[in-house]
C-alpha cells in the first residue's frame, strides 16, 4: 500500500514532457508504464480474458497492446488517480501473492524512476522482499541471462548468481534482475548466444 501511495505522489509531479519520455521498458514511455501498472485495477476477470484471446493467449503481446491503447486514451491525471485511488486494492499476480504485488509496482516504478533521473529511494526492506522473492523463472521471464554472473548489492547483504561480480545498489539489482539496465561501468555480463545480458533493456516482446 506505502509503495503505491507513494508512487502515486511522484507520478502526480512530473511534466508534461517526463510523461512522454522513454523509460527502462523497451518501447514504452513512462505514461505505458503506469498504464501496465494500474491495468490489474482496472480491468475485471471478463475483460482481461477477452483480450487474451484477442492476443492469442499471449499476455506479453495482449499488457504491450492494452498498454499503449490505455496511455494514449488516457491523460496523466486519470492514470495517477487509478494508482491514487487503489492504494488498497486486494489484486495480486496469480500464485504471486502480496509480494508478487509488491514486486509489480517496485519495478514498474523503477522503470520510470531511474530513466528519469529521479532520485527516489524505494525503502531497502520493499527492494529486499522483492530480490528475495526473484527466483531463476523469474528472471527467465523477463529474458534475462545471469549465466556466470553475480549480482551483488553494495550497501545490504544481498547476492545472487556465481562470479564475476556485478556491484550495484539494491535498486540497481532489482531493475537489473527483471529486465532493467545494469550500469555497464559497474557490470560485466557474459551471455549465450541469442539471450540477453543485463546490460540490455527490456525483452523483446513486451514493454515491461
Amino acid at each position: 500500500m506505502a509503495e503505491r501511495r507513494e508512487l502515486a505522489e511522484v507520478f502526480a509531479g512530473l511534466t508534461p514532457e517526463q510523461w512522454d519520455a522513454p523509460s527502462l521498458c523497451g518501447g514504452w514511455r513512462v505514461r505505458e508504464v503506469l498504464a501496465h501498472t494500474t491495468m490489474p485495477f482496472r480491468m475485471g476477470t471478463a475483460e482481461f480474458m477477452w483480450e487474451m484471446l484477442r492476443s492469442g493467449g499471449r499476455f506479453n503481446r495482449m499488457a504491450d497492446r492494452v498498454a499503449r491503447r490505455d496511455a494514449a486514451r488516457m491523460p496523466p491525471a486519470a492514470l495517477v488517480r487509478a494508482l491514487r485511488d487503489n492504494v488498497a486494492h486486494p489484486w495480486s499476480p496469480p500464485g504471486g501473492g502480496a509480494v508478487g504485488a509488491l514486486s509489480h509496482e517496485v519495478i514498474h516504478g523503477l522503470d520510470s524512476t531511474v530513466a528519469l533521473g529521479l532520485d527516489r529511494r524505494v525503502p531497502t526492506d520493499r527492494l529486499l522482499l522483492v530480490l528475495d522473492a526473484m527466483r531463476p523463472r523469474n528472471v527467465a521471464y523477463f529474458g534475462v541471462d545471469l549465466t556466470g554472473v553475480q549480482l551483488q548489492a553494495t550497501d545490504v547483504d544481498w547476492s545472487r548468481g556465481a562470479a564475476p561480480r556485478c556491484a550495484a545498489s539494491p535498486r540497481t539489482c532489482c531493475s537489473s534482475s527483471a529486465g532493467g539496465r545494469c550500469p555497464p561501468a559497474t557490470c560485466r555480463a557474459t551471455r549465450r548466444p541469442g539471450s540477453r545480458s543485463v546490460l540490455d533493456h527490456s525483452p523483446d516482446g513486451d514493454g515491461g
